[in-house]
């Protein structure tokens, strides 16, 4: 008896008895009215913009359902990957302009302007949370671009993991022509995105649209489509492909992607040695050993939920 096989009942217990019946949490926990939230695969969930007779414009309401819906799926065990697209002919115009008018209503009153300023800032501050508890969220999410991706879409398309889109996506950083500087994320996460300040100021100067064939070369999407089924299918295929593999894995490294990002070499060093000191202790590890030691098994091996 060879030593892979004496070892398969240890390493392969009987640890995904629920996942056939429980796929997922009930997507009911994910009612919401300006999102629509489907599990597309087993682990992998479809995170939908859904407000296309508004060209998907984020009001108050979308805002508030993305922190809440990115806060579930990061503690929700039945989700490993997740996919963000948008219904309709474009992904986003950007920030809905009535809620743009609301905050305007408070600049122009006749409040003390210290209590405004800390409401105005306070409000910023929220709306920068909510979009970064995508890139808090420990599952890799893949963001798919169709047609118009405008103002806060981009802010919003730059906190995820991999970005795709179609032929024709198109990108406008369109706050200077509204009289303002992007405040809820583009400014500073977009510059690590792209890796070029030059191109960035130009973008957000002029505010100029970027077209496919240039956002994939200066690296925003690493994939072009010819069309959104194409590219909805490939982003499918991706998923599922992250998915089977080790969730211990999967978070682990895209936490120390985002850490490094952040810090020094050296910081990122330490931090993943931390971070391993604990998860090469996991049973995960050996699975996926024996599993590539063992030839004549094509099928990858299963990890319990994380």
């Amino acid at each position: 008896m060879s030593f892979t096989t004496k070892l398969r009942p240890l390493l392969f217990p009987r640890f995904m008895t629920t996942s056939t019946t429980r796929l997922m949490s009930d997507t009911t926990a994910y009612n919401c009215k300006a999102l629509n939230v489907t599990q597309a695969a087993p682990f992998v969930f479809n995170v939908e913009l859904n407000r296309p007779n508004k060209m998907n414009a984020l009001n108050k309401a979308m805002w508030e359902e993305v922190g809440e819906v990115f806060t579930k799926l990061d503690r929700d065990q039945e989700c490993r990957v997740v996919v963000l697209s948008a219904a309709g002919k474009m992904f986003s115009s950007g920030i809905d302009l009535s809620d743009l008018s609301q905050l305007a209503s408070v600049v122009y009153s006749e409040d003390d302007i210290a209590r405004k300023s800390m409401f105005m800032y306070q409000n910023i501050r929220h709306l920068q949370d909510l979009f970064t508890t995508i890139e808090k969220c420990k599952k890799p999410v893949i963001g798919c671009v169709h047609n118009a991706c405008v103002g806060a879409g981009v802010d919003l398309i730059t906190t995820t993991d991999i970005r795709l889109c179609t032929t024709d996506a198109w990108f406008c950083v369109k706050e200077v022509d509204m009289g303002l500087a992007a405040d809820v994320g583009t400014l500073q996460r977009l510059p690590k995105v792209i890796g070029s300040q030059s191109v960035v100021s130009d973008l957000c100067l002029t505010a100029r649209r970027m077209g496919s064939e240039e956002a994939e070369r200066c690296g925003l999407v690493s994939t072009v489509f010819q069309t959104k089924e194409e590219m909805m299918s490939a982003a499918m295929d991706m998923a599922t492909m992250i998915a089977a593999k080790s969730p211990v894995a999967v978070q682990g490294t895209k936490m120390n992607l985002v850490y490094s990002r952040e810090h020094s070499v050296e910081e990122g060093l330490d931090q993943v040695a931390k971070w391993n000191m604990t998860m090469l202790q996991s049973e995960d590890l050996m699975k996926s050993a024996m599993a590539a030691m063992d030839k004549s098994n094509t099928e990858p091996p299963e990890f319990a939920n994380l």
